[in-house]
């Protein structure tokens, strides 16, 4: 499915930007790597799913090696390039955000590859950080634009790729945005279109920039009942065709491995990490259970939060 999905080109949604007639056309032609899975983040962010099983076995890891090998070009890298440099806000934080996680993927499994993208990781790590150190607020939406969940994947493609400027002006923007927050309102969760938690995107940000000990404290500020006998029950979507309701499987995926990272990011003895494994594995279950009910309003883009949280992306970050 993944494979397939790379080069299916329609249905298709584009966010583009026009400046001249000769912007109207084909996405194969505007965006010559990401084009299929319906958009461009997507498209992104299952390159990264495929470069994520290629451990998993030599079929594999032939299926996923073919796939990007035709997919990750010099020519289509420049394309890419060529179309990015002329929309400065285009997918960030969220697009911007996995291809450094894909970057990242490649640099550890698959360098050649890696090294063919590098001009696409430069930029968009250029623009995350300059985003991060500008934004004067968070941005807390369940759907793309949240701030919290860009910035944790890339601070997980700073510290994998060793670069310790972006990692500290990312850490200093997570401290900056949610430090001092508190009592975030949980029982406003889920709103109807939302793939991630706000508030749990906030912890999950802060469990990568805090040690144990200060970020029990701070969660004990910002979410005082989360963990201690407050119910959060899994998401399920209402309709699996409809490509905004269906999000809902999402949010069930990424609310189950960001649990999961908040839980092993407090200190062993605190007694929440029990109840938050345990509502991280009740999503998990609920979300990959949902796969077997997908059209393709989910299958674009399901399987990649499905690899994410069972492959543990969240708990183990990009090597």
């Amino acid at each position: 499915m993944l494979a397939g999905n790379l080069r299916r080109e329609y249905p298709s949604q584009l966010s583009h930007r026009l400046f001249d007639d000769g912007d109207v056309r084909p996405p194969r032609q505007l965006t010559p790597v990401f084009f299929g899975c319906y958009d461009w983040h997507s498209a992104v962010h299952s390159h990264w799913a495929l470069a994520r099983l290629r451990g998993a076995g030599a079929e594999p890891r032939a299926i996923a090696d073919a796939a990007l090998a035709s997919s990750i070009t010099e020519a289509g890298v420049a394309g890419e390039l060529a179309y990015l440099q002329r929309r400065a806000a285009f997918e960030r934080p969220y697009g911007l955000a996995w291809l450094l996680v894909l970057a990242a993927e490649l640099r550890a499994g698959a360098p050649a590859l890696a090294t063919t993208l590098a001009p696409l990781e430069a930029l968009a790590a250029a623009r995350l950080v300059a985003w991060a150190r500008e934004l004067p607020a968070p941005i807390r939406s369940g759907e793309h634009a949240q701030s919290a969940f860009a910035l944790g994947l890339a601070l997980d493609w700073a510290r994998a790729t060793g670069d310790g400027d972006a990692a500290a002006a990312i850490t200093a923007a997570a401290e900056r945005l949610h430090g001092d927050e508190r009592d975030a309102p949980l029982h406003w969760e889920p709103s109807a279109h939302d793939f991630l938690s706000p508030a749990l995107g906030a912890a999950a940000l802060m469990a990568r920039v805090r040690p144990p000990a200060r970020l029990a404290a701070w969660l004990d500020g910002f979410a005082p009942t989360l963990g201690r006998g407050a119910a959060l029950a899994p998401p399920a979507a209402r309709d699996r065709g409809d490509g905004k309701l269906v999000h809902w499987d999402g949010l069930a995926l990424s609310r189950a491995w960001m649990l999961a990272e908040l839980a092993a990011a407090l200190p062993d003895d605190d007694p929440r990490r029990a109840a938050l494994a345990a509502h991280a594995a009740a999503h998990g279950t609920a979300g990959v259970a949902a796969l077997d009910d997908m059209s393709y309003a989910g299958a674009h883009w399901l399987p990649t939060f499905a690899i994410y949280w069972l492959a543990g992306a969240a708990a183990a970050p990009p090597r």
